[in-house]
């Protein structure tokens, strides 16, 4: 049964908010000027800050690049310079001594070995600074190796190949004044590139430490940065907060003619006068809600009357209604047997309507009962086995079973928690139905379950008629019919019943119109215990 309507004035949408009236709040800037101002600054400091670490990188990274990719590189062929050199004027002088052809190959090496670091330290010159003169040392270098093997080398290799071995005095002076200038163009390359390297490590140091300096810099600029936005917080926002949260606090422990309000900032200015707004509005719906809630609980006590009248009239009609049908049907009977002398066709016609009509108000009333009654009359749930429920509507439904020559069969049958009487009128009914809906072929039930996840999901397949499925939904629908009563017997109330007894239970139930003969029912029960059980 419905509730009544709610009596009285009914309620408009409420009107709005009256707008502010502005109070003097001086010169003072809102919040979000604070902040816009405080964020500039950070954000220029954080600029500057950024822009000379990034300058600083370029340095450091150029000054990284000269040391380890030019300065570096041009010691070390340097090195193998005066490491070939050596080698030169030891093979040399071996050979001039024993005339062996070893020594002569491994002057031609240290000779081939230097061209080859000289190259490599021509290559590097245009990647050094500039103003040191590295590549006039590089051919000063150049010279001097070029004037000793002309004055010292090359005279002991012919002396040697058209005299053989022998001792070398006359050549030592030659050889001491041209190695010696070999050595000092030598040193004077490595003093040279020994600045370079302290002048390319001081830049990077130096480009180091202005890194360091500008992320200490940014780091104090976001310390004072945090302290300001914290003492605009702090003035602007905690404590008119605070003094707001203390006037709602008021008003929520009971003085509802608390006003509310602070004067500044101008954010919390409009926020604590639309508060108080909503205050004024709150009390007025708030006395106004005293009245409804008064209504509204003298119209549950009538719908609860309403709802007991309509029980009371249930078990009425169970026992009072039908004992006059009964009374109706039988005596029509009676009638016809003692007068079917005098009777003709036409009123025996009218007898058996008579008799008929009481038949089917008296099933009618029974399928009503058992449709109301569902959730309200015997409430009663235990832990059952749905097998003994499917046996006893098979029980029920012996003699239609015999008289159709059907077939039923069965997956094993879980456990679940219902009540008895209401799981087995839902399985006779729905297999039932598969015996009225049947084809010419003898009717075909199987009742199948299965686990999906915390609930059961059961299925009625049978070979009837089957439905369409643009009726799957009204199907459900209490009275709605899809076949004339002449045609197919019954109330429109069994699968409407299903599905009741299905929702009463916690599941849900449908038409599988993925079937492709007879019609396939599926309804879900609540499982017992684990998935894996």
């Amino acid at each position: 049964m419905s509730a009544p309507e709610p009596t009285g004035k009914p309620q408009s949408a409420p009107d709005p908010l009256p707008p502010l009236t502005p109070s003097a709040r001086g010169a003072r800037l809102p919040v979000s000027r604070w902040f816009v101002l405080a964020g500039a600054g950070v954000l220029l400091i954080f600029v500057i800050a950024v822009s000379a670490i990034l300058l600083a990188l370029i340095t450091t990274q150029e000054a990284r690049r000269t040391l380890v990719d030019a300065v570096d590189p041009a010691a070390l062929q340097t090195l193998r310079v005066a490491r070939a050199v050596q080698t030169q004027e030891g093979a040399i002088r071996g050979y001039g001594l024993t005339g062996e052809r070893q020594y002569l190959d491994t002057y031609h090496r240290g000779i081939a070995e230097e061209r080859s670091a000289t190259d490599e330290i021509a290559r590097l010159a245009p990647q050094l600074p500039q103003g040191y003169g590295v590549r006039r040392q590089i051919r000063e270098i150049t010279d001097a190796t070029g004037a000793w093997r002309r004055d010292y080398a090359e005279p002991v290799v012919a002396r040697t190949d058209e005299s053989g071995p022998g001792r070398l005095t006359d050549l030592a002076k030659d050889n001491l004044q041209r190695f010696s200038a070999v050595r000092s163009a030598l040193d004077t390359q490595q003093a040279l590139l020994g600045r370079l390297h302290d002048t390319a490590r001081d830049r990077l140091y130096s480009g180091w430490n202005t890194i360091y300096a500008a992320v200490a810099a940014l780091v104090c600029a976001m310390v004072l940065a945090i302290v300001f936005c914290a003492l605009i917080v702090r003035r602007a926002v905690t404590g008119p907060v605070a003094r707001l949260t203390r006037q709602v606090r008021a008003v929520a422990a009971g003085d509802f003619d608390h006003e509310l309000g602070v004067e500044r900032p101008a954010e919390l200015w409009e926020l604590s006068g639309h508060i108080d707004g909503m205050r004024h509005r709150i009390m007025t719906e708030w006395q106004s809600s005293v009245e409804a809630r008064r209504q509204i609980a003298e119209q549950a006590e009538e719908l609860k009357r309403s709802n007991r009248e309509l029980e009371q009239f249930a078990y009425v009609a169970s026992h009072d209604l039908q004992e006059p049908l009964r009374k109706v049907a039988s005596f029509t009977q009676m009638l016809e047997q003692r007068y079917a002398d005098r009777l003709d066709d036409r009123a025996r016609q009218y007898i058996a309507f008579a008799v008929d009509g009481a038949h089917r108000m008296q099933l009618l009333i029974n399928d009503l009962l058992d449709f109301s009654r569902v959730g309200r009359v015997g409430d009663e749930r235990e832990e059952l086995d749905t097998g003994d429920a499917l046996a006893h509507a098979l029980r029920n439904l012996d003699t239609r079973l015999s008289e159709t020559g059907a077939t039923v069969t069965h997956d094993d049958m879980p456990k679940v928690v219902g009540n008895r009487t209401l799981l087995t009128q839902l399985f006779q009914n729905l297999v039932g139905n598969a015996l009225k809906f049947r084809s010419e072929e003898p009717p075909r039930v199987h009742v199948g379950v299965r686990r999906d996840g915390d609930v059961w999901e059961f299925s009625c397949s049978d070979n009837g008629i089957g439905v369409e499925p643009k009726y799957a939904d009204r199907i459900f629908l209490i009275f709605q019919r899809l076949h004339p009563r002449d045609v197919y017997p019954g109330t429109g109330i069994g699968l409407a019943l299903c599905r009741k007894i299905v929702e009463y239970h916690g599941g849900r139930i449908w038409l599988d119109t993925s079937e492709g003969t007879g019609a396939t029912f599926r309804w879900t029960l609540p499982a017992l215990g684990d998935p894996d059980e």
